[in-house]
């Protein structure tokens, strides 16, 4: 699909949700055992830069995304690179390289993610964390509404989930140090909204938006109002006209081994 903007008003109305399973997997995230700097991969707006500081307030931080729409907004990091995170390269090893909800973003995890330990200072940390709903209705009925609307213009509904099993990124990793792997399923509540339904307008900043990007305006319209409709049978309004909405995500975290252990 085409390259598209990142918004982030779109991506801030629900950073609370967001954040939260951020900090999850930073309540986890063991101290490194290496000097170095700390490199937060898919920063956007910098939501996690302050909790970042206050955990390890001594180490260099930086943010690194590609969009230069989030980076205007981060604040809170020590310096900021506008990169593509599977193309970047550290000048020098990082002691924790740690990423919420951005390498779903990338292919070819089964490389992507040895490369980015291997960058890590002898006793570096790797935590990551990445939606994993991709079968969920939301995910299903955006792509079969978008290939019944506009056939041919966007990959198969039955595509290939960009996030793996569990047990994929064991394999993967096992080799490099310690491994820990959990998945959590938020209920997330969301808010009415008077113009759309509540799973759509989440959807709109990140699912959404690969789509919207390849459409005209008119288009867009089109598949907006289609979505809408499809969305509340498989997430029902509330009483209040809110939405229950499941968020199933996968943590990892790789300790790798301290030099001379």
């Amino acid at each position: 699909m085409a390259a598209s903007v990142w918004n982030p008003d779109l991506y801030a109305a629900f950073r609370g949700l967001r954040l939260r399973p951020a900090l999850d997997l930073l309540a986890q995230t063991p101290e490194p055992q290496a000097e170095g700097a700390v490199a937060d991969l898919g920063c956007g707006d910098g939501a996690v830069a302050g909790a970042l500081r206050a955990r390890f307030p001594d180490r260099l931080l930086i943010g690194l995304d590609s969009s230069p729409e989030m980076l205007a907004r981060a604040q809170g990091y020590d310096r900021l690179e506008q990169a593509d995170f599977t193309l970047w390269t550290p000048e020098t090893p990082p002691a924790l390289i740690f990423s919420n909800a951005a390498l779903q973003w990338a292919p070819d995890h089964a490389a992507l993610l040895p490369r980015l330990a291997r960058f890590l200072a002898p006793g570096g940390v790797l935590a990551a964390q990445m939606p994993m709903n991709f079968m969920a209705p939301s995910h299903v009925l955006l792509r079969r509404t978008a290939a019944e609307l506009f056939p041919g213009r966007f990959p198969d509904e039955r595509s290939a989930p960009p996030v793996h099993p569990a047990r994929s990124y064991d394999d993967w990793l096992s080799p490099l140090g310690r491994v820990e792997l959990w998945e959590t399923e938020y209920m997330q509540k969301l808010a009415p909204d008077a113009t759309a339904h509540p799973v759509r307008r989440f959807a709109e900043g990140t699912a959404m938006r690969p789509y919207l990007g390849a459409l005209s305006a008119e288009e867009g319209e089109r598949l907006t109002a289609a979505y809408d409709s499809a969305l509340g049978e498989a997430y029902p309004l509330a009483r209040d006209g809110g939405a229950l909405f499941p968020f199933r995500r996968l943590f990892m975290v790789l300790q790798t081994p301290a030099s001379g252990s």
